[in-house]
């Protein structure tokens, strides 16, 4: 007996049948489920971003500021010098170039506004006795022209021009770069010619524009100025004390310019002329070595300024050289000389 089949093996209905995908329909599947898949990718990868935002931009932060320090992070540090070291390393630089002295740069300073200052007496007049010996040496000396021994025999006083009779060598200073120069009184008393010479070798005639006795000082106008005359730095002594340092300088016995360093011994000094004709008062003793020719030099502070006027030595003995105590007129007083105002 034959059993009722539990399934039917027969053909769907047309009516229950799916229809089959077309191609178009199956590109278009294919396109929406790879957008489907492509848009929650982006949509992870955004919101990663949005979470780990403040993250991210630390990161990058500390990424350049190590990239800024990049040298530094390599560099070297170097441990900071030990006095030591730098005692060593301002030894070998002083062995290798010494410093200048404090003296040598004071003489710099005031070297361009020194000069020197020769006094020459007046010619007498001419009488008919000195024309007639005058002109009896005047064939002697042609005489003896050819005659090289009679030359090399005159006396050395008489060949050397600073020592002429009645010639009075000394030294000035320029305190006003028109040719104004400041010297002492008894270098150029009853002169009847005044020579300069200039730190740059130019000689010019000059005349007595002022005079103050009572200070043993003079003015000397140059009728020709060099085109690049300085003018010394003055400075009053007021905040001078004894012990600071000074340098004098002139030309002493004729020689120089000569630079001599000292200490200021004292202050308001006072000094009477070996001949006892004329007191000093308010000096600046100093013992910088100081000679004959020295008068009218400046006294200079380590500075390069000028705070007075060599004007005197003193010497028990009269012999007219230094034996330790110099005098000079303060700037203050020279100052007044030639009607500059005070300090």
């Amino acid at each position: 007996m034959a059993r009722t089949p539990l399934y039917s093996r027969s053909p769907l209905r047309p009516s229950d049948r799916s229809p089959a995908p077309t191609a178009e329909a199956a590109v278009s599947s294919a396109a929406g489920v790879a957008g489907a898949a492509a848009v929650p990718i982006r949509t992870r990868w955004a919101s990663v971003l949005r979470r780990r935002e403040r993250w991210l931009w630390a990161s990058a932060g500390l990424s350049l500021a190590l990239l800024a320090g990049w040298p530094a992070w390599t560099g070297k540090v170097q441990s900071p010098l030990t006095v030591e070291q730098i005692d060593a390393a301002m030894r070998e630089s002083i062995a290798k170039e010494p410093l200048p002295s404090a003296a040598a740069a004071a003489y710099a300073a005031v070297l361009p506004s020194v000069v020197r200052v020769v006094g020459d007496p007046p010619e007498p007049a001419p009488t008919a006795a000195s024309s007639a010996k005058s002109g009896k040496a005047g064939r002697s000396k042609v005489e003896a022209k050819g005659d090289g021994a009679a030359e090399s025999a005159k006396p050395e006083a008489e060949r050397d021009p600073d020592h002429h009779p009645g010639r009075s060598v000394g030294t000035g200073v320029v305190i006003v770069d028109k040719g104004l120069i400041l010297t002492n009184l008894h270098v150029v008393d009853g002169a009847g010619k005044i020579t300069v010479t200039f730190a740059d070798g130019s000689e010019s005639e000059a005349t007595v524009v002022s005079l103050q006795p009572k200070d043993d000082l003079a003015v000397l106008q140059a009728q020709t100025i060099p085109d690049d005359l300085h003018a010394a730095t003055l400075r009053s002594t007021a905040g001078l004390s004894p012990g600071d340092e000074v340098v004098a300088v002139g030309f002493p016995f004729g020689i120089g310019p000569s630079a001599s360093t000292g200490v200021i011994s004292g202050l308001k000094r006072e000094f009477r002329s070996p001949e006892g004709k004329r007191l000093l008062t308010n000096l600046v003793q100093f013992d910088a070595a100081a000679n004959p020719g020295n008068s009218g030099g400046p006294l200079v502070t380590m500075d390069g300024h000028v705070i007075g006027i060599v004007t005197a030595i003193m010497n028990p003995n009269r012999q007219r050289t230094f034996i330790g105590i110099g005098f000079a007129v303060p700037i203050e007083n020279a100052a007044a000389a030639v009607g500059m105002p005070p300090f």
